[in-house]
């Protein structure tokens, strides 16, 4: 997975969230940003030295569009095994700012559970750890994760913890990214 970087110059105001700490910042208008990453609908940025994390929904200020989510409802019932697959698949969409592997592949998910609360309505819980504590930026991950579970259909509520335990290692990252790292 190669990404270009790109220079561009942010045509207006955004939000975006200082990595690693997690700050809300605004970048202004005018500035001149390096686009670093642009994985799972938002985009990494370096103004001035510091790393950024913009949502996608931001994308135009950046000269790009903004990638639809398709949140199509299945032909069937909803099942619990399409919600597990769905939400399985939509968190192999959130990815760390500074790493170019998705929080599955990294091994931080340790645990998605899909919970029938009636005919065709489910809540999700999620276990998840980041790859070091203190990460600033682990409660905007986790709320990206939750936020990205609650577009599936028939999802009701998504609980998304940030756990300790076990500890996260090298050794939990998936042997592809591993080999997209260059750690084999």
């Amino acid at each position: 997975m190669s990404f270009e970087r790109e220079e561009v110059v942010v045509s207006r105001d955004i939000p975006a969230v200082s990595v690693p700490y997690g700050a809300p910042v605004t970048i202004e208008a005018g500035c001149v940003a390096l686009i670093t990453q642009k994985l799972g609908g938002s985009y990494t940025v370096m103004v001035d030295g510091n790393l950024y994390r913009v949502d996608g929904q931001d994308a135009d200020a950046l000269g790009h569009e903004p990638e639809e989510v398709e949140n199509t409802r299945p032909e069937g019932p909803i099942t619990a095994q399409y919600v597990q697959d769905e939400a399985w698949e939509r968190l192999s969409t959130c990815y760390d700012p500074e790493i170019p592997v998705d929080i599955v592949n990294l091994g931080l998910v340790y645990r998605c559970e899909v919970i029938e609360t009636g005919p065709e309505t489910f809540n999700i819980e999620v276990d998840m750890t980041l790859t070091a504590p203190g990460c600033g930026m682990g409660p905007f991950i986790a709320d990206e994760a939750r936020g990205k579970l609650l577009t599936i259909p028939g999802v009701d509520e998504v609980a998304v913890d940030l756990v300790w335990d076990p500890p996260w290692s090298r050794e939990m990252i998936s042997e592809s990214a591993r080999l997209q790292m260059g750690l084999l």
